[in-house]
């Protein structure tokens, strides 16, 4: 595969490193980002934990405003940060901030003009991954997280792969999209109107059948604005009651949805999946 850097940085004696390349999943070019801590400078390789970002960002909102490098520097582990959606003049696009680039949703899109571009599903779940592991010291132990509508795409991975990962972990994810207006709209433009296909990108729906588990943590602000009406943590605790899926939640009194939170937390989760990695 052939992929171009667009930006080098370094940090915390490691580098933050910008690429692009051309997706046959997503068949346009896409950017990602990529923080290689210290420990991979030898060539050896090092564990990864995978971060999806929410509604209108790209890789560089978390890389640039989460902090989370020092701590990933510590403990040897690698970040990769895709953007959120396809790009390009020739990829479909809608006129609200909810549907359309910046708004993939992390879904296998079959209803056009969205199918021929809006594979994000397999594109975190195949082909990035591949990509990553085969120009980078970095190792197939990969643990998975995100903001949002990034944690709703990071659920959704974990719950239906979880021999893929090794942890979850989300702030402030839509947890029940098949319920909630940003869901319905994505879901039903991406996926059809018929709402029985919509099940599998439900992360409650399906923590609440899960038969195999990933060790997750989910952080909310009870401040968020978005509490209620798009986010309905109650009802992935309640899957996870249902189903004895080890699930912790943590909700923080006065923070809202934004990068002031995630950096507030970021620590913790990376802590989190550095002992899932055995890092520690």
């Amino acid at each position: 595969m052939s992929i171009e850097n667009l930006s080098c940085n370094k940090s915390f004696g490691g580098w933050h490193k910008q690429y692009s390349h051309y997706s046959n999943t997503l068949n346009c070019a896409m950017r990602f980002a990529i923080y290689l801590p210290p420990q991979a400078l030898s060539g050896a390789k090092v564990p990864a934990l995978y971060w999806l970002s929410g509604l209108t960002c790209s890789d560089e909102n978390f890389m640039q405003k989460a902090g989370a490098q020092r701590i990933a520097a510590e403990l040897g582990m690698a970040i990769i940060a895709p953007d959120t959606s396809p790009r390009g003049d020739e990829v479909a696009d809608n006129d609200g901030y909810d549907l359309g680039k910046g708004a993939g949703f992390y879904v296998n899109a079959t209803q056009a003009p969205w199918n021929r571009h809006y594979q994000m599903y397999d594109y975190v779940l195949n082909e990035l991954p591949a990509l990553v592991e085969s120009m980078f010291p970095v190792s197939d132990q990969r643990s998975i997280a995100g903001h949002s509508m990034g944690g709703h795409g990071a659920l959704v991975l974990a719950l239906r792969n979880p021999q893929r990962y090794r942890s979850v972990s989300a702030f402030s994810p839509i947890s029940n999209p098949v319920n909630c207006p940003w869901g319905k709209k994505a879901l039903s433009a991406y996926l059809g109107i018929d709402s029985a296909g919509w099940a599998d990108y439900d992360a409650s729906l399906l923590m609440r059948q899960a038969s195999q588990c990933v060790p997750a943590r989910v952080d909310q602000g009870e401040a968020d604005d978005f509490l209620s009406a798009q986010l309905k943590p109650d009802t992935l605790e309640a899957a996870a009651t249902f189903s004895g899926y080890p699930l912790e939640l943590n909700r923080h009194e006065g923070y809202d949805h934004s990068y002031y939170f995630i950096a507030s937390f970021i620590e913790q989760h990376l802590r989190f999946h550095a002992r899932h990695l055995g890092q520690y």
